[in-house]
């Protein structure tokens, strides 16, 4: 009987996409710890005037400066960062079950209702998820701008997962499971698993980049969040008036929204001929 050695035993190859997609979560780690951290490490609490002197410049007292209103930018983007974290998870949260999960689930259903229901998902798709977020906020409200950015982002993500469930549907194995005898719903509970243990923190990335780039260019033109629970996107226009002469004001919450959505495209990885 041979013995194999510990240098013959296979190890799991490293490749670019992966050391990406790590990147990526380490970074959105960080970020979570930042926002979870974000009550202590902030100077001020929420939206507290005339803590300095108006548009100061960054400086040892004031790292990132103040604004306009003299607030602290350090303190202000930190709570922003965190409203935007927290709504864009809720967000994230809509488009994996409405999105990925209902279409999963669609793709199983009799031949003419699934396709009825990925017809109306690809007319949907037709729609910049931007516009169909503030239609939906205007038949609701604000409060609700996380639920609607989530099923505005939502019919991309069925179309995408309706599409891979009918594949696996009709790939071999799914052909040779249904011929053993094997029930169309245990069919579907284990490609459900495997679905989402493949790939579902992926497709959670994916909906958290996408959603965050929504609720902040709804909260930019006025249709999301409201003082004194702003998110990054508000900080970015309440700072339009200033942005030539104190940069800072827009600057910081600008890097701090795109560093999130970065983090979260990383951490998405790149489909094949997928663009970032």
């Amino acid at each position: 009987m041979s013995v194999v050695s510990a240098n013959e035993i296979p190890r799991p190859a490293i490749t670019i996409g992966g050391v990406i997609r790590a990147v990526g979560f380490i970074g959105l780690g960080a970020i979570g710890v930042t926002v979870g951290l974000s009550d202590v490490l902030a100077r001020a609490p929420a939206d507290v005037v005339d803590f300095g002197s108006p548009l100061i410049t960054p400086s040892p007292h004031f790292p990132l400066g103040t604004d306009i209103l003299g607030r602290d930018m350090l303190s202000e983007t930190l709570h922003a960062l965190a409203v935007t974290v927290t709504n864009a998870g809720l967000a994230a949260i809509v488009v994996v079950v409405a999105g990925g999960l209902a279409g999963f689930i669609a793709a199983r259903l009799p031949y003419r209702i699934g396709f009825l229901l990925r017809g109306i998902a690809g007319i949907l798709c037709a729609i910049p998820a931007l516009l169909l977020a503030i239609l939906l906020i205007g038949l609701v409200n604000r409060g609700l701008a996380p639920l609607a950015a989530g099923l505005a982002a939502a019919p991309l993500g069925f179309a995408r997962a309706f599409d891979r469930a009918r594949g696996l549907g009709q790939s071999r194995h799914a052909e040779f499971a249904r011929a053993t005898g094997i029930s169309p719903g245990a069919l579907l509970r284990r490609d459900l698993t495997y679905e989402f243990r493949d790939s579902f923190l992926s497709i959670a990335a994916r909906a958290l980049a996408a959603v965050t780039i929504v609720l902040s260019t709804v909260s930019f033109l006025g249709y999301g969040a409201t003082p004194p629970h702003r998110d990054l996107g508000l900080m970015i226009a309440a700072a339009r008036d200033v942005y030539f002469d104190a940069w800072w004001t827009a600057a910081v919450p600008a890097a701090a929204l795109a560093l999130f959505i970065l983090c979260a495209r990383l951490a998405a990885g790149l489909e094949e001929g997928e663009r970032a």
